[in-house]
């Protein structure tokens, strides 16, 4: 089983340190998202990267649709490669939904878990009237599942450079853009589905893992409100406003993005 877990899940295991800093990648996305960063942590942790199944260069043969189909299937391939290397103490970084989905792993196994580090985080993606701002209507979000089923590749060449938000670096738009489309469009669309329309409100209450919240000062995906949201209702967690703008500061401004993790840790006094 746990060799199976390590292929299916194209695992990495890299740095001299003991402690484990667990990366897990937004949607769209995959491990290769955080080669800026990991090298910074190398010395002093246990560096594990993964991809999700059908991301990346997972066994996308070990897809199931059903399992897929919410984000509690994400949660499980969290599970099962803390199990499959025998985990403990895990200090999870997780860019954009990864942020969700590790903290639904961290409220079913708090023992396993000693800080989540959520960068782009977001409990809710649509407008909830008249209380909550997620930065979406719902018909924004269906307009684009439109767009992604008439034409998968206008999508994410649509998509890529508004979400990346450097328009003087154009590259970045298309490395994200790239990596969409690497991606099996029907597996793309569930997970976006999985992403999009989930609601995670509820369980910020259940949250006993102190995290640090890092909130990009302009994102389309995960605007202001919802960092200050989060804040507001995850009980000992910290919020850190970036400079950078767009939704992936570990590739746009890797260079801030460590410095706040290295920060945190420093202050948290996890060494």
């Amino acid at each position: 089983m746990n060799k199976n877990v390590l292929q299916r899940n194209n695992v990495k295991v890299l740095g001299s340190g003991k402690q484990p800093l667990l990366f897990a990648h937004g949607f769209g996305c995959d491990q290769n998202m955080w080669r800026f960063i990991t090298p910074a942590f190398s010395d002093n942790f246990q560096i594990v990267l993964f991809d999700y199944v059908g991301s990346g260069k997972s066994d996308v043969s070990a897809y199931d649709p059903e399992r897929y189909s919410d984000l509690s299937g994400y949660v499980q391939d969290i599970n099962d490669v803390i199990d499959a290397l025998a985990l403990e103490n895990i200090i999870l970084v997780g860019h954009s939904v990864s942020g969700m989905i590790g903290m639904l792993a961290a409220i079913q196994r708090p023992d396993k878990f000693q800080r989540l580090i959520m960068v782009g985080p977001s409990p809710r993606y649509i407008n909830e009237s008249p209380d909550y701002i997620g930065g979406f209507e719902r018909k924004d979000i269906e307009g684009l599942f439109d767009l992604m089923d008439k034409n998968y590749l206008g999508w994410a060449n649509f998509l890529a450079p508004a979400i990346m938000q450097n328009p003087d670096r154009p590259e970045l738009g298309i490395e994200l853009s790239e990596s969409f489309c690497s991606t099996d469009p029907v597996i793309a669309r569930q997970f976006a589905q999985a992403t999009f329309f989930s609601d995670n409100r509820q369980d910020l209450a259940k949250v006993l893992v102190p995290s640090l919240i890092m909130q990009c000062s302009a994102d389309i995906i995960a605007p202001l409100a919802v960092g200050e949201y989060l804040h507001q209702n995850l009980a000992q967690s910290t919020l850190r406003i970036l400079n950078a703008t767009g939704h992936c500061p570990h590739l746009s401004h890797p260079d801030e993005t460590i410095d706040v993790i290295q920060w945190y840790l420093n202050t948290a006094l996890v060494h």
